[in-house]
């Protein structure tokens, strides 16, 4: 349970430490399976989802030992998304907070990168090794990357293969909050502020708004604008019926004891 807003986080840590959490056919089952679980779960407690990963690094990527069938990861037949975990993720109602340390290498990345929101420390280093071993992205990777940063950006990381470090990628935007050792947090106590600060306000305008933002990124600006005009009328027409969103707002903005901005 969060601590200012009372609502509830739930922390997925893929949890593979000595491998430094690389992740092999269990594991990507598993989070499908959990992801897929959290969706199904209509709690209006819930404020967001946290994934993170045990010990030094969030996720380098498959076990090359025994990883999971790339056939099955880039398939479009049901059963095969089922076990998908980026493609469950992107289902999910609520934010996700990626919790990032360590490195972040190719499938990592890619499931980083399936998050809505990436805080960082100072210790984190992502690079696409794809191109370097020949592989295919089928994750989502090829599409998010440059839609985050720019498609020069992504193309000296992805085609050269290159590592980004903490800096780096906070400077290009990889990084949406950089905690740096002098705070004295963790990437996942600000992931745990962030999702708390979420939880404080309207659950129903949080999901909504998380997905028109994804849907409208999606299209050109002025449709875009248009699902936001649709989500509106849709929300208003509901609100006027409600009696309560235009009440409980002019409550708070003539409540003389709330905080203040000074600008």
């Amino acid at each position: 349970v969060l601590p200012t807003s009372g609502k509830e986080v739930v922390v997925i840590s893929i949890n593979r430490p000595t491998q430094l959490n690389c992740f092999n056919a269990d594991v990507c089952h598993s989070l499908a399976s959990i992801f897929r679980s959290l969706r199904g779960d209509d709690d209006e407690d819930l404020a967001a989802v946290i994934l993170t990963g045990e010990g030094s690094s969030f996720c380098a990527g498959a076990d090359l030992s025994d990883p999971p069938s790339p056939l099955i990861m880039s398939s479009d037949l049901p059963h095969h998304l089922a076990v998908n975990p980026v493609h469950q993720m992107s289902l999910m109602q609520v934010p996700i907070i990626a919790a990032l340390k360590g490195y972040i290498i190719t499938g990592g990345f890619e499931l980083a990168l399936a998050c809505d929101i990436l805080v960082g420390d100072n210790t984190v280093v992502f690079r696409d090794t794809h191109c370097k071993f020949n592989l295919a992205p089928c994750w989502g990777l090829s599409q998010k990357l440059q839609r985050r940063i720019g498609p020069g950006r992504a193309k000296i990381i992805s085609l050269g293969a290159i590592p980004v470090r903490a800096s780096q990628a906070h400077a290009w935007g990889l990084v949406d909050d950089l905690v740096v050792a002098a705070d004295g947090k963790t990437s996942l106590d600000r992931a745990f502020e962030i999702a708390d600060s979420i939880g404080k306000n309207a659950s129903q305008m949080v999901v909504r708004y998380r997905k028109v933002m994804d849907e409208g990124g999606s299209m050109p600006l002025e449709q875009g604008l248009k699902r936001e005009r649709g989500l509106g009328l849709a929300h208003y027409i509901e609100a006027v019926g409600d009696g309560n969103t235009f009440s409980n707002a002019k409550e708070f903005i003539t409540d003389e004891k709330r905080p203040r901005s000074k600008l």
